[in-house]
């Protein structure tokens, strides 16, 4: 089959189109032709080798955390999915690979691909939509009436994020670009903040929850926002104790969590506020419901761009400029 790979980690690793053995299909696997995938921030942390030590993959290795495809193959205990099914997916961390033509998918991951979407639609929702449900439906446990802020509300998590803070019932603050404001606004954000012009710590107060998107500056500013009792839910910042115990990591990884994330940690405590990291995880389940509130017009798909499999890593360059309006997609058909 066609891939995707890169043989090296680096930011200069630009990666190339090769030949690749075709996946072996598991007993609880599925084997899915991908139609269309979707670049990430993520993928390029991958390919700059920012997981190595949590994430320890094989060179060369397969780039792609999205898919939407149709089922080709089911292994022997599958009891979910039949071939010729329409489905969509962010695979599990030991089993990325979505920028190839086959992917072999545990079923506990895949789900039946929103019927109202299309191919390249779907594939720009997995990574982004889990991300949003795990921190605002698990972390932040997000109720109708609290105060939500999330940073880069035009960026690909930001846009699905918005949408399902609305559906929750939150009152939603962003922050975004000048030329982004009055989009955002469209999507549902009551309060759009214009970076470039006001720092949002002086004119958000009392918030319930901050999802950062940014880390850094805006990572530690945000603990200004929130009242006491509040959840700050970074997907950016540093790893926390909470996450390496998630992961089961060996004890080095343990011990560089708790340095990494104990100044963040120690400033939010003495405000009373919590601090957590949200490494997003595969699930089937959870994807299936996302899909029930696309179907119902709840969420809407955000695309920027679709790129040709043979143009992916224009694709990458494209996203590592951070100017992308939601999602891009890389389609394989």
């Amino acid at each position: 089959m066609k891939a995707f790979i890169i043989d090296r980690y680096g930011k200069s690793a630009v990666g190339r189109i090769s030949e690749m053995p075709a996946p072996i299909v598991g007993a609880h696997d599925v084997l899915v032709k991908i139609h269309a995938t979707s670049i990430n921030p993520l993928d390029l942390k991958i390919r700059e080798g920012a997981f190595k030590l949590i994430l320890p993959y094989h060179l060369p290795l397969i780039l792609g955390n999205d898919l939407a495809g149709t089922v080709i193959q089911v292994g022997a205990k599958v009891t979910r999915f039949i071939v010729g099914d329409e489905v969509y997916a962010r695979p599990d961390d030991d089993r990325i690979g979505t920028l190839a033509e086959l992917i072999a998918v545990r079923e506990t991951a895949l789900a039946l691909k929103p019927k109202t979407l299309t191919m390249n639609d779907a594939a720009s929702i997995p990574l982004v939509g889990l991300t949003a449900w795990q921190a605002l439906v698990e972390k932040a446990q997000l109720k109708k009436g609290q105060k939500i802020l999330i940073h880069a509300g035009s960026g690909g998590v930001g846009t699905f994020a918005i949408q399902l803070a609305k559906y929750l019932g939150a009152t939603v603050a962003t922050t975004t670009g000048t030329a982004n404001v009055d989009w955002v606004k469209k999507l549902g954000a009551d309060i759009v903040v214009d970076y470039k012009t006001t720092a949002f710590e002086n004119v958000l107060h009392d918030y319930d929850v901050v999802l950062d998107t940014q880390g850094g500056k805006t990572l530690e500013n945000s603990i200004q926002v929130l009242k006491p009792g509040g959840k700050l839910i970074s997907i950016a910042g540093a790893p926390d104790p909470q996450f390496a115990k998630d992961i089961h990591a060996n004890w080095v990884v343990k011990i560089a969590a708790y340095l990494l994330s104990f100044s963040i940690r120690k400033k939010a405590k003495c405000q009373h506020i919590s601090y957590s990291f949200l490494f997003m995880k595969a699930n089937g389940a959870q994807l299936g419901q996302i899909a029930e509130l696309i179907d119902q017009g709840v969420i809407r798909p955000v695309v920027d761009r679709v790129f040709a499999f043979e143009s992916t890593a224009d694709a990458l360059a494209y996203v590592e400029q951070g100017r992308a309006k939601g999602k891009v997609v890389v389609n394989l058909i």
